[in-house]
């Protein structure tokens, strides 16, 4: 009983301490962060190249790393635990050379590119995004997948590599849905 309350009590202080301490420091670090962003314990992010939107939430364990490129999450993005988001890769074609000695300077543009959440999405836990991608608006990545490409708006996609599973909702309801939605942002309701 006194190992239970033990624990109990070390972790509330160490989210207490990443509430009140840590995440607004991270929040600073940020190239832009919006309103209502939660980041969670254990999460590492390069700062310099991250643009969040608003009511945004990085689970526990998030690995964001970032070279030249950038990470773009628009508005009400849910990541769950242990997503990682790569944006750049190693050159690869140099011959005479270990790729291990080749700097990030030495690099090629097209070896970097901005992964980007076009907003109202969930993506699961331990996914992979890999550098290029862009999640489309209202998309759901399955927990584990392995994201290559482009993920279409509204779309539910899974796998390694991911592939399209199913649309979240058809044509008319898609309208409906973003319909209601700005009409909660605009208050006419």
């Amino acid at each position: 009983m006194l190992f239970k309350i033990l624990y109990y009590s070390i972790d509330f202080l160490g989210r207490a301490f990443n509430k009140v301490i840590v995440a607004p420091c991270k929040k600073r670090l940020c190239a832009k962060c919006g309103e209502n962003v939660i980041f969670s314990r254990n999460t590492k992010l390069t700062w310099e190249n991250m643009y969040i939107g608003n009511d945004v939430s990085i689970n526990e364990g998030a690995y964001f790393l970032s070279t030249r490129a950038k990470i773009i999450i628009g508005d009400h993005v849910m990541f769950g635990p242990n997503v990682t988001i790569i944006t750049g890769n190693h050159k690869t074609d140099t011959i005479g050379r270990y790729m291990s000695t080749i700097r990030d300077e030495e690099k090629t543009l097209d070896l970097d590119e901005d992964v980007i959440f076009e907003g109202d999405n969930w993506i699961g836990t331990g996914c992979i995004i890999l550098k290029g991608v862009t999640v489309g608006e209202g998309a759901i990545i399955s927990a584990g997948a392995v994201v290559t490409k482009n993920v279409e708006p509204y779309s539910v996609v899974g796998g390694v590599p991911a592939r399209q599973i199913k649309y979240r909702f058809n044509e008319e309801q898609i309208r409906q849905h973003k319909k209601i939605l700005n009409a909660n942002v605009t208050g006419d309701q």
